[in-house]
């Protein structure tokens, strides 16, 4: 019944059905130790570690523009005290803004600025009770992980994400586009009555390839590919870079001292 190595197990539509009598489906892959994150408490967390080791954060203050020079980059900072701040690294990590605060910042060569666009990703919940335990992923689609169940830390789920090319930063979500979601959650949860889903949240990914295009990773580029120094963009860091998140900020520790 089940063919398995190290943590992820090939499992038949009988286990399944045992495991999550509510999937239908053909085949499935389990994965014992994937798991949900509270991410704003994984990110407080961060910030009393970063502030214990002498890191001081300047919130609501935004980078305006950056020059560089032969030891690092002068910002220019808003907010309601705008200052000058000289840097001898910068990391860029500003997501759905990396791209455009990149393209702010004088001496950094427009040929290494990549286009950038925004996939918007909706949500719907399902105000009963969920008939699942799990995470339930289907096959990915193209620019997706598919719409698939995510249960957050009460229990209830949602679906989604989907993918809506959008042109700029909007995170109301349409209640008409949930007329989409039926049919894609009826494949493995045939029982989903009609009108249950209701609108939820929604997230934007800031995506390096455009619609039709094939898929483009994370681009973390360091003075070895641009240039100037101390300065590292990350580019086209979308969800999966929270939980990648320690793993890349070693490897950006890596890059600010390339050459």
């Amino acid at each position: 019944e089940r063919i398995g190595v190290d943590d992820l197990h090939w499992l038949t539509p009988a286990v399944v059905h045992d495991m999550e009598p509510a999937i239908r489906c053909v085949a499935a892959m389990h994965s014992p130790s994937s798991g949900i994150l509270d991410s704003h408490a994984y990110m407080l967390s961060l910030q009393g570690e970063a502030e214990n080791a002498g890191a001081v954060f300047a919130f609501s203050s935004p980078v305006l523009a950056g020059r560089t020079d032969a030891s690092g980059m002068l910002l220019q900072i808003g907010g309601e005290e705008p200052m000058e701040l000289h840097a001898k690294t910068v990391v860029n990590c500003a997501g759905l803004h990396a791209v455009s605060l990149a393209r702010r910042f004088q001496g950094l060569s427009a040929e290494h600025i990549p286009p950038f666009y925004y996939a918007k990703g909706n949500y719907y919940i399902l105000p009963s009770r969920a008939p699942f335990r799990r995470l339930i992923y289907p096959l990915p689609e193209q620019a997706g992980l598919g719409v698939h169940v995510t249960l957050d830390l009460g229990g209830q789920a949602r679906f989604g994400p989907d993918v809506e090319w959008v042109d700029g930063i909007d995170y109301r979500v349409d209640p008409r586009r949930a007329d989409v979601f039926y049919p894609a959650i009826r494949r493995y949860w045939p029982d989903l009555a009609d009108g249950e889903l209701q609108p939820g949240y929604s997230g934007i990914r800031p995506k390096l390839q455009g619609p039709g295009q094939a898929a483009v990773d994370f681009l973390i580029q360091g003075p070895k590919v641009h240039g100037i120094s101390g300065l590292i963009n990350l580019f086209g860091i979308e969800s999966p870079g929270l939980t990648a998140s320690l793993a890349i900020a070693e490897h950006v520790l890596e890059t600010s001292t390339e050459t």
